[in-house]
């Protein structure tokens, strides 16, 4: 009997293929580009006893709202995950790999540059109404990290949990398009300008240290957590699966690497947590 079903779409070149394979290892039966000719044979495939359980189904931007309005016309609940990346960075992908877009095969583009924005058009057209759609950014996620992110989701626990990722992240290298809450730290003391720190990260004590104990930075955790406690009571009421927190400075290096580490000790034992830091290690400019 099928109890699970995911429909996953997204930019081209944005990680499709890896998410599908997370998924498969998690039991999920995968079937990529279904083609959206062969939706009545899936709704009889539906109606009948089988032995699958968790279904994934990839599609491409032309073909989404087919599948959409077919699970909406047959009642059917799905999970709709969305992957997206910025245009530099698929184009670098694409260049990087050589593949060819879909919107070029399909002859609806004659330059890769055309055929991006073609297919960020379409979603941009019907996926403005889609509710409870997880929007995962991977521009800067490798594919063991987007794989992890998908794990996180969709693991199979006997209660859901209400589970939250804080993410620390430097403004100057942009925000995280799959955040559900950002908060700014800039304002808080900054240990760049500490010559014995400034080469540190967030992840060494001394800069944790000079960071959270600094007398702002302790006023202003007061009234942090409160705000968070109220948040994340509220969306575990409603039952909500998962939030990402992401925490921004100028780099990323210092101060949101400490916000960040405070908050899941803070909050770990509670309720699931997980953290990253995607700005460590990137080239300061």
């Amino acid at each position: 009997m099928i109890e699970n079903i995911v429909l996953l779409t997204g930019m081209s070149g944005a990680g499709k293929t890896s998410a599908m394979n997370a998924l498969e290892d998690l039991g999920y039966y995968c079937i990529d580009n279904f083609p959206k000719d062969l939706l009545p044979e899936l709704e009889r495939w539906f109606s009948q006893e089988n032995q699958y359980r968790d279904i994934a189904l990839s599609v491409s931007a032309m073909d989404y709202m087919n599948f959409v309005n077919f699970f909406d016309n047959i009642s059917q609940h799905i999970d709709i995950i969305f992957l997206d990346a910025s245009d530099e960075e698929l184009l670098l992908r694409y260049r990087f790999t050589r593949r060819l877009h879909p919107m070029i095969a399909a002859n609806h583009a004659t330059t890769l540059e055309d055929a991006i924005e073609m297919e960020r058009d379409y979603y941009h057209k019907y996926l403005e109404n889609v509710q409870n759609m997880i929007h995962i950014d991977t521009t800067k996620l490798s594919t063991s990290e987007l794989a992890k992110r998908i794990r996180h989701r969709f693991s199979r626990h006997e209660k859901r949990e209400f589970t939250v990722t804080f993410q620390s992240f430097g403004f100057k290298h942009g925000v995280p398009l799959d955040s559900d809450m950002v908060i700014d730290v800039r304002f808080l003391p900054n240990p760049f300008y500490e010559p014995d720190l400034r080469d540190k990260t967030g992840n060494h004590q001394e800069v944790y240290d000079y960071v959270i104990n600094a007398k702002e930075t302790q006023n202003y955790l007061t009234r942090l957590k409160s705000y968070m406690d109220f948040v994340f009571e509220s969306y575990d009421r409603q039952d909500k699966a998962h939030m990402i927190v992401s925490i921004g400075c100028t780099g990323g290096q210092h101060r949101s690497v400490s916000i960040c580490n405070w908050l899941y000790e803070t909050y770990h034992e509670q309720y699931r947590c997980f953290k990253s830091h995607r700005d460590i290690g990137v080239e300061e400019v």
